[in-house]
């Protein structure tokens, strides 16, 4: 099984979408699964998901010839189903406004822009499913289709190079810390 997980607004339904249509890859939406399985209880704008019991879902519907999408998938898939995965990373100046726009609660954003300065899906992506079988994109200023190439040259083994990452150097940078980590 292929995974493309990342952030919220990164782009990974959209990439999965177009990558296994041309592939000829089956989509296994993790917020899906959630929401059909009703999976999640709401606590302050937040949903929290049952990991467990999605863990055993998730087991029983994963295929070699299938895509498992979403931000969980670090968290919910075995690392012996997984041949390959990619996190999709983009600036947490370009989410902050992708998040506006979702109207997401302050605590929502700030949560996932810190989650994504600190690589945390990356992170933990690689402990889960080890640093040869996973890698990095920028989305932040590609195009759709240049990410889903991207992508699809990871799947099929034709990249091996993925991009570096840094967002905490880059707000560090700026001064920025205290705006995304005001607590």
């Amino acid at each position: 099984m292929k995974i493309i997980t990342g952030n919220p607004g990164t782009g990974k339904h959209t990439i999965a979408k177009l990558i296994s249509e041309k592939l000829d890859l089956k989509v296994i939406d993790i917020n899906r699964i959630t929401i059909d399985q009703g999976l999640f209880k709401k606590n302050n704008g937040i949903l929290d998901v049952d990991v467990s019991r999605l863990k055993k879902i998730i087991d029983k519907k994963t295929s070699i010839d299938s895509i498992l999408v979403g931000h969980l998938a670090p968290y919910v898939v075995s690392s012996k189903n997984v041949e390959i995965s990619v996190i999709l990373r983009k600036s947490p100046y370009k989410l902050q406004s992708i998040y506006k726009k979702r109207k997401y609660a302050r605590k929502k954003s700030l949560e996932n822009l810190g989650s994504e300065i600190l690589g945390i899906t990356y992170y933990d992506a690689v402990h889960q499913f080890g640093q040869k079988k996973t890698f990095q994109i920028d989305t932040s200023v590609r195009t759709i289709s240049a990410t889903a190439k991207k992508v699809e040259s990871v799947f099929k083994g034709t990249r091996t190079n993925e991009d570096k990452i840094d967002w905490l150097q880059l707000v560090l940078k700026k001064g920025d810390m205290q705006k995304f980590f005001p607590y």
